[in-house]
């Protein structure tokens, strides 16, 4: 995964004040009318990088994307590649391609003729074409493909002749719109990794739109989440995931329970929450503990709490309740505890045995315990 590469074998670019990015955002803002769809947004994005713009319908990714493609211009602001203000560089002369989710093959043209369709109207040299849309077609696997039409092969293949379409000019910078949208999900993931293959190959910066939280997980090397046309967070994907700095980004990165609470007490990074009448206060960590009395919410993942029938020995939290509802996803359960405080706590396991022997059924009552660090305490 992209990811582990990052954060595995030094690729951080974005740690390294020496560094220019290749595209840069200065103070970006994006108005229609009386809406602002992009706001005040300052990011960069270094050469090499797999770059996610995550949110929900109308956060602003797309225009942000439309803006770096040259569709659309800053109302203020600058957007500069490499060190260049694009913004009166029309978009046939930026080095600058997109790929969009409908993949825009001509359907009257063979695969290897879409790969050739921008070489011949460039200034590459005739007998050179042919070489390059052959390193295309092996690029993604489809040498055998060549000859045949776009109705002649699956969607996923269909996919890899636009990314090689896209690719051939050798483009500083790819954008990709929502690309794998319209595959199924197996076929979807497969081709996360295949993109992921392909970006490290070339060595073309991608920034890809999607509202899929595991595609952006999967494929990238940072994550920047959206909401209203702001950047709430822009991080690696195991610091989205394990580290989020808002209540907005915890809930919106997968699965999470989040209990609302006051501070009781802090001691260094140990923190203790109050959160509900006749239950045990939360015991929690946090770099930067907020004072007593600060209304806090306590964010832990379901795969981070532990399900047993009886109170565990020497742990830091556990609470009781009695199991209300069970969603079975195969390879995982997770078990909707409810407790005594009426609040729902979500603990997930491991399917590591057969369904017919699971530990557990609904309205048994079970004990939910957790680590201090397991958490993260949260203010914003």
């Amino acid at each position: 995964m992209m990811q582990e590469t990052a954060n595995g074998c030094g690729f951080a670019p974005w740690e390294d004040s020496s560094q220019e990015p290749l595209i840069r955002f200065e103070g970006v803002t994006k108005r229609f009318g009386d809406f602002t769809a992009v706001d005040r947004l300052d990011v960069d994005i270094f050469k090499g990088e797999f770059f996610a713009l995550l949110g929900p319908s109308g956060c602003g990714k797309t225009t942000l994307m439309r803006m770096l493609a040259g569709f659309e211009q800053p109302t203020e602001g600058r957007i500069l590649l490499d060190g260049r203000d694009i913004g009166p560089v029309p978009p046939n002369r930026r080095a600058v391609n997109m790929m969009f989710q409908s993949y825009a093959l001509f359907p009257h043209l063979t695969v290897a003729e879409n790969i050739a369709f921008g070489l011949k109207r460039s200034n590459m040299a005739k007998a050179d074409i042919p070489v390059r849309v052959d390193e295309m077609l092996n690029l993604v696997q489809l040498t055998e493909f060549a000859r045949r039409k776009p109705h002649q092969i699956s969607g996923g293949q269909r996919q890899r002749v636009a990314l090689a379409r896209s690719l051939a000019k050798a483009p500083k910078l790819l954008l990709l719109d929502e690309p794998l949208g319209a595959l199924d999900k197996k076929l979807r993931q497969q081709t996360q990794f295949e993109l992921v293959d392909i970006q490290e190959k070339t060595g073309t910066t991608f920034v890809i739109v999607t509202h899929d939280q595991e595609e952006a997980m999967t494929v990238a090397t940072r994550v920047a989440v959206m909401d209203h046309g702001r950047l709430i967070q822009v991080d690696t994907p195991d610091r989205i995931y394990e580290t989020p700095k808002s209540v907005y980004v915890a809930d919106f990165i997968g699965d999470v329970n989040l209990i609302e609470g006051n501070v009781a007490s802090a001691d260094g990074e140990r923190v203790s929450i109050a959160w509900a009448e006749g239950q045990p206060e939360i015991v929690g960590s946090s770099p930067s503990p907020p004072a007593e009395g600060t209304r806090c919410t306590f964010a832990i993942r379901p795969e981070k709490i532990t399900i047993s029938p009886e109170r565990p020995p020497d742990t830091a939290n556990a609470i009781t309740g009695a199991i209300h509802d069970i969603a079975y996803l195969g390879n995982i359960s997770t078990y909707h505890v409810r407790l005594d405080s009426g609040h729902i706590v979500k603990a997930q396991t491991a399917n590591s045995r057969r369904i017919g022997r699971r530990d557990f059924t609904w309205e048994d009552t079970v004990w939910l315990s957790f680590t201090e660090t397991a958490g993260i305490v949260l203010t914003d």
